[in-house]
């Protein structure tokens, strides 16, 4: 058989540097858009009420880490994506989409000013989702200016999220630092053994500054007060070790779908895959004015036009009734979508979902049905998130 006509076998999947300590604390690894990744430790449930009441750790070391350098850095980054890149300050981070063209949603994904906006030119972390951060890096080389450069630190670089109400408390415990003054979506360099100036600062050459600091941004997937740490790939397993030792629970991707499901936050491949517009998602709030973007035009016509379905929370409170991913929502027995995600919601003891409906159907209190196990069961839309904050209105 020639070269030419040779069949290529199974492409081997990725691994992070806490592969060994996946291991040998017993995950049950699975494939995840390319990686070997952990689905659970002890058990999805358990690692879910871990993070609601105390602290979790994940590896999310699989998601693109990309850093855009240069002189028009902001101006490439503020042209691919929703976010008025050249308005963030230091240390800020944003939540923002990538679209194509038509306005659909090719990412979501994280953008983080690195530089302290006196020293050197202007540097940003860019996290997009792991099953399209080859994409997005390709886009970004292939539209960068000659003074901007566009990196790739997969896998020399790992990211350890600690999420959890005493996440804060079990990260200043490990490392001996002060993260009082690290805002939600900011991101600061701090001294990697605590110490003198571990409160905090602006600008990090990175990643060689991860050699002597760490990287801490305050954001989250799972609705609780969370960090994410930043740390060279060696030094990864070490840390992870030392905040279990602390209490930290270690957590795989099932909690995190879960956890992210019972805020509303939207899923890659679920919530969208190249057919859905923010719009249509419910995120206005993250389609910045100001500057010009890719698919601004067809956002603008959908604005005009009006949206004809939206995403909504699903609530199904018949016991044993869980919807999944290609549930039917029906409306008099006729199909009117389809859910997006859907499971058990571990803190409201009932089923979730997310599903796509027509405007006229997507009113909160609306009453449908979904058809579970061949039958259908009630359901009703309800205010997103499913489960707020702790002391916020429903």
């Amino acid at each position: 058989m020639t070269p030419s006509t040779a069949t290529a076998g199974p492409v081997p999947l990725l691994r992070t540097a806490l592969f060994d300590f996946h291991r040998d604390h017993g995950a049950h690894l699975v494939p995840f858009s390319g990686w070997e990744m952990p689905l659970y430790y002890r058990g999805i449930l358990e690692e879910h009420r871990a993070v609601r009441s105390e602290v979790g750790l994940f590896d999310v070391s699989h998601m693109g880490i990309l850093t855009v350098t240069g002189e028009h850095a902001a101006t490439l980054l503020a042209r691919r994506t929703t976010a008025n890149v050249p308005r963030m300050a230091p240390g800020q981070c944003k939540y923002t989409f990538w679209l194509n063209s038509d306005g659909l949603i090719l990412d979501d994904l994280l953008l983080g000013r690195l530089d302290d906006g006196r020293v050197g030119p202007p540097s940003y972390l860019v996290i997009p989702n792991a099953g399209r951060a080859d994409r997005v890096f390709e886009l970004l080389e292939q539209h960068r200016w000659p003074d901007t450069t566009v990196l790739r630190h997969n896998p020399a670089v790992s990211i350890l999220a600690v999420q959890g109400p005493r996440s804060r408390a079990r990260i200043e415990s490990v490392l001996g630092l002060s993260l009082s003054e690290l805002k939600f979506y900011t991101a600061r360099a701090f001294p990697d053994r605590g110490g003198a100036g571990s409160t905090g600062r602006l600008g990090l050459d990175f990643p060689a500054g991860l050699s002597t600091e760490l990287l801490v941004s305050r954001t989250g997937y799972t609705g609780e007060l969370g960090y994410e740490i930043y740390v060279p790939g060696p030094r990864a397993p070490e840390l992870a070790e030392q905040l279990v030792a602390a209490g930290a629970v270690p957590c795989g991707l099932g909690a995190r779908d879960t956890l992210r499901l019972e805020k509303g936050y939207l899923l890659s491949g679920n919530e969208f895959r190249l057919d859905r517009t923010p719009l249509e998602a419910g995120q206005e709030r993250f389609v910045e004015p100001g500057h010009p973007f890719v698919g601004q035009a067809a956002l603008e016509a959908a604005r005009t036009k009006g949206l004809a379905e939206r995403l909504v929370g699903l609530s199904v409170e018949v016991p044993g009734a869980i919807p999944r991913h290609g549930t039917l929502v029906l409306e008099g027995g006729e199909r009117a979508g389809v859910v997006t995600s859907g499971g058990l919601s571990p803190t409201l003891g009932h089923g979730i979902a997310l599903a796509y409906l027509p405007i006229r159907l997507a009113e909160v209190g609306t009453e449908l049905e979904l058809a579970v196990r061949d039958r259908a069961v009630p359901a009703r839309v309800v205010p997103l998130p499913f489960v707020p904050a702790p002391g916020a209105p429903r």
